[in-house]
């Protein structure tokens, strides 16, 4: 357990600070992204970026597993 927490925590780490460099390549502005602005309020919910993440996530670990 310890062993998933360490690699999750430095994966965050490491997502951090591409971050930048991800937002530039459009991650985060997909067709399916859902975006609300209102007076005083913004709501942001990333489903196509959440799926494509997802997908590439469950590669990686399938492929690091065999």
């Amino acid at each position: 357990m310890t062993r998933i927490l360490v690699t999750l925590g430095i994966i965050l780490i490491v997502v951090g600070l591409l971050w930048p460099y991800l937002s530039k390549l459009g991650l985060g502005r997909l067709p399916g992204d859902i975006l609300i602005r209102r007076e005083g309020m913004t709501f942001y919910f990333p489903i196509m970026t959440s799926i494509i993440i997802s997908i590439l996530l469950t590669l990686l670990f399938w492929f690091f597993r065999k």
